[in-house]
């Protein structure tokens, strides 16, 4: 099956796309922010030191590279990766730089404000394709790759 003549699975009668998908994005979101973490630590000493006293800023340049980045290059960060899950558009294919930097945003923006956050949770947990606020504005979702194959 080609990338590009298929639809996003029907979660009724596909349900082994969606299984499990808000847990999974939690795990990968966890991994991520180790790692993000982690390469903010080593960018520390390069700045003398000082990144500490804008370390929060750091990590929000840091996580956002990181999320475009990884999104752009394979439809899915390295922590979504790990769990098996990747993004796709509702045609089916996979984003591209300028969709990953879109969700991007979109996560960036739920995350500062905790009530789109809320919202965002609530809709990954009872809609049928465990699709976030971010999601259901572009016009993506989160599908088990395993499922894919």
């Amino acid at each position: 099956m080609s990338e590009y003549n298929w639809h996003i699975p029907d979660p009724v009668t596909q349900p082994e796309f969606y299984r499990d998908i808000p847990s999974k994005r939690l795990f990968a979101w966890l991994v991520d922010t180790v790692l993000i973490v982690l390469i903010c630590l080593l960018i520390l000493p390069f700045t003398a030191f000082t990144g500490l006293l804008f370390f929060p800023f750091l990590m929000l340049v840091v996580g956002f590279a990181y999320r475009v980045v990884t999104i752009a290059r394979g439809s899915a960060t390295w922590g979504m990766r790990l769990v098996a899950i990747e993004f796709r558009r509702l045609d089916g294919q996979r984003f591209d730089l300028s969709l990953a930097f879109l969700h991007t945003l979109a996560f960036t923006i739920s995350v500062a404000l905790p009530v789109l956050q809320v919202i965002s949770i609530v809709l990954m947990l009872t809609t049928g394709r465990a699709q976030g606020l971010g999601d259901h504005v572009l016009g993506t979702v989160a599908l088990n790759r395993r499922a894919m194959t």
